[in-house]
């Protein structure tokens, strides 16, 4: 496994011939080659490949993140083609050491992943996109329960349609959401036992229609919890109550482009944004903070997916696809890369 130190040798150097505009990152301390990004209450220390992959195995896509109550660390990955090791799912403790993986049923497909507790239990979810099925599972990858096409929904088994499953958000009552973000665009909602209550929303444009629902969080930052959705394809968010009902849309396209996923800690909700950078949102769904953003020099998103990690600009991100805060406050983001990356944004003091 390559040392996460020549990682940052490698940047260090590319950051000596790299042009990095201001403000949206600023050069460390001369004994800390690691840029800052951010400002205020929201400035972070950026370090770049803080999760490496073990031995014989090569980083895919890296989609998905989650952490467990013991601070265990979850990463999917679609796995590189090139990768000794077939598994998709890498388990990291809270110091960023590599602990064990699993998951190689997933190879190819990993997306969305997330815990939460069940009957006191801590249980995965995993969203397989090539697979078109989601899955729960131990800690330790053992299958408990899986859920493919969804039949039961007549608007799926009226004629055959896509069913490519994102992401899943959790409800404070067991039910469960499920966005078919690469599939017909449909938002589900389940009960805790997995059964079918109905659908959120429909495919389109207009203010409660969704294109590509690519992430959900139940939010409970306000006094109701709302269902918060990453309406990637129109380029913006979107909220409803938990029983379905359209309560607000959220566009602010300067700062907010191709939202992918939510997570949430104290007062404060992270989204990474596929279009270069990673924000921080208020209560009120307003962007306070746009971190590392590379849009600048990353022109059409995706443009960039076939560079190597020394043509990458040290401070930015290129495609941010999920983001999590882990329990310390520090920020953590994979990226939607075909050789994988993961940021550790290690706040600082303001």
């Amino acid at each position: 496994m390559q040392s996460r130190r020549s990682f940052l040798t490698q940047l260090a150097a590319t950051a000596a011939v790299s042009s990095l505009p201001a403000p949206f990152v600023r050069a460390a301390a001369a004994t800390n080659p690691n840029p800052i990004v951010g400002s205020g209450a929201h400035q972070f220390e950026c370090v770049h490949d803080w999760l490496l992959p073990p031995e014989g195995m090569v980083w895919g896509d890296t989609h998905g993140l989650c952490q467990d109550s013991q601070g265990y660390i979850y990463v999917s990955h679609t796995v590189h083609a090139s990768s000794m090791r077939p598994e998709a799912v890498a388990v990291y403790d809270p110091t960023g050491k590599f602990v064990r993986a699993f998951g190689e049923e997933y190879r190819g497909g990993a997306h969305g992943l997330d815990v939460r507790k069940e009957g006191g239990t801590e249980i995965l979810y995993h969203c397989d996109t090539t697979r078109c099925k989601v899955t729960k599972t131990t800690l330790k990858g053992e299958l408990l329960w899986s859920h493919g096409y969804p039949r039961e929904n007549p608007v799926y088994a009226e004629k055959p349609i896509n069913f490519i499953p994102t992401n899943v958000a959790f409800a404070p009552n067991g039910d469960f959401y499920i966005g078919d973000g690469y599939g017909s665009h449909h938002l589900m909602r389940f009960s805790a036992k997995g059964e079918f209550l109905g659908e959120i929303s429909k495919p389109g444009k207009g203010d409660g229609e969704l294109n590509n629902p690519h992430g959900q969080w139940v939010d409970t930052r306000g006094s109701e919890p709302v269902l918060v959705v990453a309406d990637r394809g129109n380029r913006r968010i979107q909220t409803f109550s938990l029983d379905g009902r359209p309560l607000r849309t959220i566009k602010d396209e300067a700062r907010l482009r191709m939202p992918c996923h939510f997570h949430t800690r104290g007062e404060w909700m992270v989204c990474p944004d596929l279009d270069s950078q990673v924000c921080i949102l208020d209560k009120n769904y307003t962007v306070v903070a746009q971190l590392g953003d590379g849009m600048a020099n990353n022109g059409k998103v995706g443009s960039r997916r076939s560079q190597k990690r020394p043509e990458f600009t040290p401070g930015e991100f290129i495609t941010p696809h999920d983001a999590i805060f882990l329990q310390n406050g520090d920020i953590l983001v994979s990226e939607w890369l075909p050789i994988g990356r993961i940021t550790l944004l290690r706040r600082l003091k303001a």
